[in-house]
C-alpha cells in the first residue's frame, strides 16, 4: 500500500494531508525518516507519524454535525477557540473534518476517521455539490444573480457557475440559496462581496444529495450505510 494511503487509513489525515507530513520529515519507516511519498509500506515495516507508531483502523466513523457559529473546522487551536473536535469528544477515535466552515459559518459538516474518503469528498475533480443558505444584505438584483450564475473573480480566482435562487427579498436584505462545487477559503463569502452584496448570515444545509433536516446545531448523527455509499459515488 502507497504510505500515503496507509497514513490515511488509519485515519491520521487525507493522502493529500499526508503527503505533506511525508515532505515535512515527520514520518519514519522503520527508524528512518522518510521524504517519499511513493514509498509501498510492506507487511512488517513500521511506520510512525509524530513519533507514534499507525496502523490501519479497523473500524471507520462517518457523521454528520450542525456546526454552529464560533467553532473552529480543527482538531486544535492557537487561540484557545472552541473546535469542532469539542462536539464530538466522546468518540473515541481519532476523527477529523471532512473540508471546513469558516468560523462564523454554521451547518452541515461531516466528519471520519476514513482519510480515502476524506480524500474523494474533498478533491476538485469530483465536483461534490454545496448547498448554502445566506442571508445577505441589500437587494439582489437580477443583473447581481446573473454575475453569480455566471461565474464571478474572488481576487485570482474565477469561480465555477452556481446555481442560484434568492428566497425573499425583504426591504434591506433577502435571503438566497446558492449551490457550489468549490470549496475556497471564505468563497461564498468573497462571491457575495463581489456583487455588492455582505453576507450577514451563513449556513450550509446540504452536501450532495445529504440534507441538514432537522438535525439540531451543535448535535450529530452518524451517517447511514445508503448515505456513505452515495457520498463515496457521488
Amino acid at each position: 500500500m502507497r504510505l500515503n494511503k496507509y497514513i490515511a487509513s488509519a485515519g491520521i489525515a487525507s493522502r493529500r494531508k499526508a503527503d505533506e507530513l511525508i515532505k515535512a520529515g515527520k514520518v519514519k519507516i522503520n527508524g528512518q525518516v522518510l521524504a517519499e511519498p511513493g514509498y509501498d509500506v510492506a507487511a512488517g515495516d513500521l511506520v510512525e507519524v509524530n513519533g507514534s507508531i499507525i496502523e490501519p483502523v479497523k473500524k471507520m466513523i462517518y457523521i454528520m454535525l450542525n456546526k454552529p457559529k464560533g467553532y473552529i473546522t480543527s482538531a486544535d487551536d492557537d487561540r484557545e477557540r472552541p473546535t469542532v473536535m469539542d462536539l464530538v469528544s466522546d468518540f473515541d477515535a481519532r476523527l477529523f473534518p471532512v473540508g471546513r466552515l469558516d468560523y462564523n459559518t454554521s451547518g452541515l459538516l461531516l466528519l471520519t476517521n476514513d482519510g480515502e474518503f476524506a480524500y474523494h469528498m474533498t478533491h476538485p475533480k469530483h465536483q461534490v455539490e454545496k448547498t448554502y443558505r445566506a442571508k445577505v444584505a441589500g437587494t439582489l438584483s437580477d443583473q447581481r444573480i446573473a454575475r453569480l450564475r455566471k461565474g464571478i473573480d474572488i481576487g485570482g480566482f474565477v469561480t465555477s457557475p452556481a446555481e442560484v435562487t434568492v428566497i425573499k427579498q425583504m426591504e434591506r436584505s433577502a435571503i438566497v440559496e446558492i449551490k457550489i462545487h468549490e470549496g475556497k477559503n471564505r468563497q461564498i463569502r468573497k462571491m457575495f462581496s463581489a456583487v455588492g452584496n455582505k453576507v450577514i448570515e451563513l449556513e450550509r444545509i446540504a452536501v450532495g444529495r445529504l440534507h441538514l433536516g432537522h438535525l439540531k446545531e451543535g448535535h450529530y448523527r452518524k451517517l447511514t450505510d445508503q448515505e456513505i455509499e452515495y457520498l463515496k459515488h457521488s
